[in-house]
């Protein structure tokens, strides 16, 4: 694709929040066996009941590998669903697609981020990772749309969230660690954001959701509902491990002004679970050198948070929990305007993260 070496924030250009209008969400088909169960049939049946809850309020496009291009066509047979041939590593398009930045002027642009895993050899999930690092420039080549690079510079798109009119939340756990980009201070780290996405103030959580292993992502922990409005993952129970990080975050957002000067009214969505893993379902995931290995004693990090915001519509996990229908009466009273549409998501779950890890909205021009 057709590569630009200036910044979009040089050219006008900015990431715009994601209750903006979309033309279409991308996603990957989940096929890795050492990270999805029964050789990914489980995983390969949510990933399908996502899309086509996307395809009734929006277009969606599926990025599948040759191997399995005519089984996912089969599964996503639907008008509003396209196939194409995409090679992956795995499946988590929020943080291997681009991200989207627009002019508002019809202008429609995607910044590649470097990829590596979400740690690379340092507490990454998995090598190689260099066809997930691909898929942004192949995104953006079949939409023919130009292309921003930060070459030297890591950032997966889970790890961060805008409201659209200049304010960005992200965690120090995250984007602060040793292993995404150990060569920039915070300051330096700031300003990547600022020119790449067109922002103009960081509010930094400490941490993100507990036992998460992407390290901390934001979008699996808190969310702009609209400009000056955030969800925040919580719990009451002091002695859930997830207690001080939620306490903490408040903190964080009670004191913090965003970038237009507003406080921040912050509203709290229940954690579900504890959730585990099964040993079945963990005995179902094959064993690979270099791969997160699966286990019943590890918590999963389950959160409703982790939501996409499409046309008309709130797409949200749900998760067989006792949390499920106050999760849906909070989404339903924060987007009385958009219908909530409740999916499982314990299986993509099981693979380490959830709806809004395994897509990719692109705004309308």
């Amino acid at each position: 694709m057709y590569t630009l070496h200036s910044t979009p924030r040089a050219d006008g250009y900015a990431m715009p929040a994601e209750w903006a209008p979309h033309s279409q969400t991308w996603m990957l088909w989940p096929e890795r066996p050492d990270n999805w169960r029964l050789g990914a049939k489980p995983a390969q049946a949510a990933f399908a009941e996502v899309a086509r809850a996307i395809a009734s309020f929006e277009p969606v496009t599926v990025g599948v590998s040759a191997a399995q291009y005519a089984n996912a066509s089969l599964q996503l047979d639907h008008p509003a669903i396209r196939v194409v041939e995409i090679s992956s590593d795995d499946a988590w398009v929020r943080d291997t697609g681009p991200t989207f930045v627009t002019n508002g002027q019809g202008g429609v642009r995607g910044v590649d981020w470097v990829f590596n895993a979400w740690g690379g050899f340092d507490g990454g999930l998995y090598w190689p990772w260099n066809r997930d690092d691909q898929v942004a420039d192949k995104i953006l080549g079949l939409e023919r749309c130009p292309r921003y690079r930060t070459d030297g510079f890591v950032l997966e798109g889970g790890a961060i969230h805008v409201d659209g009119e200049g304010t960005l939340i992200t965690t120090e756990e995250c984007l602060l660690n040793a292993n995404r980009n150990p060569h920039l201070q915070r300051h330096e780290v700031e300003r990547m954001l600022m020119d790449y996405l067109g922002i103009e103030r960081v509010i930094w959580l400490p941490e993100g959701l507990y036992n998460d292993e992407t390290d901390g992502h934001v979008d699996n922990f808190c969310c702009f509902v609209r400009p000056g409005e955030v969800l925040l993952a919580w719990t009451d129970d002091p002695t859930d491990p997830n207690h001080v990080r939620c306490q903490a975050a408040l903190r964080v957002l009670e004191s913090s002004r965003d970038a237009q000067g507003r406080e921040l009214t912050v509203h709290r969505m229940p954690i579900p679970g504890p959730i585990h893993a099964t040993t079945a379902e963990c005995a179902g995931v094959d064993q690979v050198p270099g791969s997160q290995p699966r286990s019943p004693s590890v918590r999963l990090a389950g959160s409703y948070i982790n939501f996409l915001i499409v046309n008309g519509g709130v797409v949200a996990p749900a998760f067989d929990d006792p949390q499920d229908a106050q999760a849906q009466a909070i989404l339903e009273s924060l987007f009385p305007e958009r219908r909530v549409v409740m999916v499982p998501g314990r299986e993509i779950l099981l693979g380490g993260g959830n709806i809004h890890c395994i897509t990719q909205q692109q705004p309308a021009a």
